[in-house]
């Protein structure tokens, strides 16, 4: 792994969480995800399963956990199976964790190699009452494939059909929506490589660059910092391609006049940044485009103000859709006279504005989480409004990444410039 290693007492302590939410006799499998084919005999690099890694910190492929509170044997209270290497697998496919190493970046005790599950099932089955089973229950999820999960849960009910099975999805969105010290320290990390790549791109940036040679910039900066690569597929719109919501194309040039939209991310340790900024392409905004750009500014702060502990998010909606509709009427996008006979159900600014304003963020860039969970210290959230405006080949969406605390709010990406004024100073000191 490219990335510092992470302490192992924040996957114990989420182990423990998780632990606590179990009725008494349950058993928890969880399951690595596939290494996914492409054509031949190629496959993608492999990403790991998120609720695993975050029970377990294990970022290997074919990888099992179980969680058994109440096992008879203390060493099947928890319990790793890792895929055990040998002299061909060195060979083909390089390094896998030993045993000892899987400890020490777990906190697991009991490891096992994969080919003792299917020996050691029979005897967990037999205890325990409830199984839970986990499968992505993302509500924006368009699942095509069977994945290993599926697979694993047709499985384990044609042999065990009298069990009471249970979603462990239900249990993971509720622990991981709460960010722990630990894991908003990586979220730092993960939006310092992504301003670090967007200050690059503020010296790079001319009229005539090819927005997939923005992209070349913003992955080159990622990896030299010990980051995967980008969290999602980085979006670089110049002109009309910004009105888009996720053009990720990005083979358009980049004119003179137009305005660039990015939005990127870094992945570091599996958890995600995600940036938005608009960028003059010759580093000066016009007239209009600046009058757009502080709507949208003005919106962001806005949201800010109301993405507090104790907000619900429909009334956080409502009333940053209010301020959207106060900017639009400015820029003669509105009348107010027309908002002000508008149907609720269907606000006028919705023709400029079609996206909502925020998104729980972790190791899912739409990370999960109970959508309307009233807002608690720890969640982290996107803050992302923006304004679209095709008949005039412009788009401007700003986004920072914040995380709300005890008393307020804290912007993890207030350091990343942000202002029109910073901006264009610095496009034009990198010229």
């Amino acid at each position: 792994m490219r990335y510092a290693p992470l302490a192992p007492e924040l996957f114990v302590e989420n182990r423990r969480r998780f632990r606590e939410l179990l009725p008494p006799a349950s058993l928890a499998i969880f399951q690595s995800n596939d290494v996914m084919p492409t054509n031949a005999d190629g496959t993608m690099a492999f990403r790991q399963n998120n609720d695993l890694f975050y029970l377990s910190g294990v970022d290997q492929e074919e990888s099992i956990l179980v969680i058994f509170p109440d096992a008879r044997l203390p060493q099947h209270r928890e319990i790793l199976f890792l895929k055990e290497t040998s002299e061909h697998i060195l060979i083909w496919e390089g390094y896998k964790l030993t045993k000892d190493e899987a400890r020490e970046n777990s906190g697991i005790k009991t490891i096992m190699w994969l080919d003792s599950f299917k020996s050691v099932l029979p005897a967990l089955m037999n205890e325990a009452e409830n199984v839970y089973l986990n499968s992505n229950e993302h509500i924006r999820a368009v699942v095509e494939v069977e994945t290993r999960d599926a697979r694993f849960v047709k499985m384990l009910q044609s042999q065990y059909p009298l069990h009471n099975y249970r979603r462990a999805s239900r249990l993971l969105h509720q622990l991981r929506a709460i960010k722990s010290p630990e894991e908003i320290r990586v979220m730092r990390q993960a939006c310092d490589i992504t301003g670090k790549a967007f200050r690059r791109l503020l010296g790079f940036v001319k009229p005539g660059v090819w927005e997939f040679e923005i992209e070349a910039e913003i992955v080159h900066e990622f990896m030299r910092n010990r980051s995967r690569g980008p969290a999602y597929g980085s979006i670089v719109a110049s002109g009309k391609n910004a009105n888009v919501l996720h053009y990720t194309t990005n083979d358009n040039q980049c004119q003179d006049g137009d305005v660039i939209l990015l939005d990127f991310g870094a992945e570091y340790a599996n958890y995600a940044a995600d940036l938005s900024r608009s960028i003059p392409v010759n580093g000066k905004f016009t007239l209009r485009q600046r009058q757009v750009y502080d709507s949208v500014l003005a919106v962001m702060a806005f949201a800010k103000t109301r993405l507090v502990a104790g907000t619900e998010i429909e009334e956080y909606h409502r009333l940053v859709g209010e301020c959207m509709e106060q900017e639009l009427i400015k820029l003669d996008l509105l009348n107010a006279s027309d908002v002000k006979n508008q149907d609720p159900a269907a606000p006028l600014y919705k023709k400029y504005f079609m996206h909502g304003t925020s998104h729980y963020l972790g190791l899912d860039v739409h990370d999960v989480g109970y959508k309307y969970r009233v807002f608690e210290p720890g969640m982290v959230y996107t803050i992302e409004p923006g304004i679209y405006i095709p008949a005039e080949g412009l788009g401007i969406r700003l986004e920072n990444d914040i995380l709300i605390t005890p008393g307020g709010n804290e912007d993890l990406m207030a350091d990343i410039p942000l202002q029109a004024d910073t901006i264009e100073d610095l496009m034009a000191a990198g010229r």
